[in-house]
């Protein structure tokens, strides 16, 4: 009986095997699978003229310039390795260059002074390693307040007429309230990536301005979503600066003149300063 079972399943698999082997294989056509890459265009560079130049302190490491009351505000820091250079803040005389100034930090307590920004008739300025800022009547200069902040670094002020907004080297702008009190962070992008080393910032009808740490450009920035959406290429101007003083170091430094519609740029011991034009 084994035997007959044998020849047949033998049989069986002859016959399924030749049955199979008659059959038209059919394959299924599979849907064309489309990969869509999301590239998006560069940021668009601005282009800009000068309209006018300007004289500037060739010893003021600028950290921090704005327009308040028709005046031209600048504070300074001191590097280390620049000791005779001082971390001061006061008002700039537009027809020299010379600044004018009110506040000088302790070296020894606050080694590096940053950026500041004006709101609500105070001035307030940050330090570069200490997370301490202080306060000043605008008008009298005099100190009337001291704050800290968890930013590891302070670097640029600007202010959107509410909220005072900070730099600290990263991709990150802290917003404050009034009372230096963190409201929120604002991260920027420029194509998804991080926009990193953002310094001295400008706000100018609705947008962020900051310089780049180290170069010569400078980001637009829309504060709604954090992204970069233009670019200014201000490093001719870095260059001639460098070559009119070997000490010179990037750009770093706008104001906005929002009565006359002027904006003006420097830099790090710059002995210039532009009044520059662009869309804006």
């Amino acid at each position: 009986m084994k035997s007959v079972k044998k020849i047949i399943s033998f049989s069986a698999i002859v016959i399924a095997f030749v049955s199979c082997s008659s059959c038209e294989t059919k394959v299924e056509k599979q849907p064309d699978i489309k990969v869509v890459v999301d590239e998006k265009p560069p940021v668009p560079f601005l282009d800009y003229s000068i309209v006018t130049t300007l004289p500037h302190d060739p010893t003021a490491f600028t950290e921090g310039l704005l327009f308040h009351d028709n005046k031209l505000f600048e504070s300074t820091g001191s590097p280390d390795n620049m000791p005779e250079l001082k971390s001061v803040l006061g008002i700039v005389d537009m027809k020299t260059g010379k600044l004018d100034a009110k506040v000088e930090l302790d070296k020894k307590a606050y080694p590096f002074g940053e950026g500041m920004v004006i709101l609500n008739g105070k001035i307030y300025q940050v330090t570069y390693k200490e997370q301490t800022g202080f306060i000043y009547d605008a008008k009298t200069f005099k100190k009337i307040g001291q704050f800290n902040y968890a930013n590891k670094e302070g670097w640029g002020l600007t202010t959107d007429g509410t909220h005072i907004i900070m730099s600290d080297g990263t991709n990150n702008l802290t917003y404050f309230d009034a009372e230096m009190k963190p409201v929120k962070t604002l991260a920027v992008n420029e194509n998804g990536y991080a926009a990193d080393a953002l310094n001295e910032l400008e706000f100018i009808k609705g947008f962020i301005y900051a310089n780049i740490y180290t170069t010569g450009y400078v980001v637009k920035i829309d504060p709604k979503t954090g992204n970069v959406v233009a670019k200014i290429n201000f490093t001719p101007i870095n260059y001639d600066m460098r070559n009119l003083n070997p000490n010179a170091l990037e750009m770093n430094g706008i104001a906005y003149d929002s009565i006359a519609d002027k904006i003006y740029v420097t830099g790090k011991l710059w002995p210039k300063m532009f009044e520059v034009k662009f869309a804006h």
